[in-house]
């Protein structure tokens, strides 16, 4: 299963070429991410991923411009890996049929009161489960060795 964001684009995202700037895709991301996280959040009662969380790492890879206009673009969002205390999250931003940016984040959740990353709960794994893609994990874990 994936989560699936609409982001509106706004006028500011522009560079002087009239595209979307790289650097907002980052804005993009985040705003995917954080819909998706905050599914499991403190509005429903729950303390998962309320606590914090830090961005580990980023990966773009951007596949064709994407021009200014009014309608949002579809942020698809899924969990690829999850370890005790990280999980990554891949993305396609994207219209029905054009792809514009693929990517990936490595979150790690964190306890900001006591200033140090923490373990993923039972709670939130059993979230995250839910949207996780066995075949793209299976081959971010190949990649993986092949790089070892």
């Amino acid at each position: 299963m994936r989560h699936v964001y609409s982001c509106p684009l706004r006028w500011a995202d522009m560079d002087a070429f009239g595209h979307v700037n790289n650097v907002v895709f980052l804005r993009y991301l985040e705003e995917a991410r954080i819909d998706f996280m905050f599914r499991l959040a403190p509005g429903d009662g729950s303390p998962s991923f309320s606590g914090g969380s830090v961005v580990a790492r980023h990966e773009i890879d951007y596949v064709r411009p994407l021009v200014h206009r009014h309608a949002p673009v579809t942020i698809e969002s899924w969990v690829t890996r999850i370890t005790a205390a990280s999980l990554t999250i891949k993305y396609e931003v994207k219209d029905e049929d054009t792809l514009y940016v693929r990517a990936s984040t490595v979150v790690v959740p964190y306890d900001l009161e006591a200033g140090r990353p923490r373990r993923i709960s039972a709670e939130e794994k059993a979230f995250l489960q839910e949207y996780m893609d066995d075949a793209d994990s299976a081959g971010e874990q190949q990649s993986e060795a092949v790089a070892a």
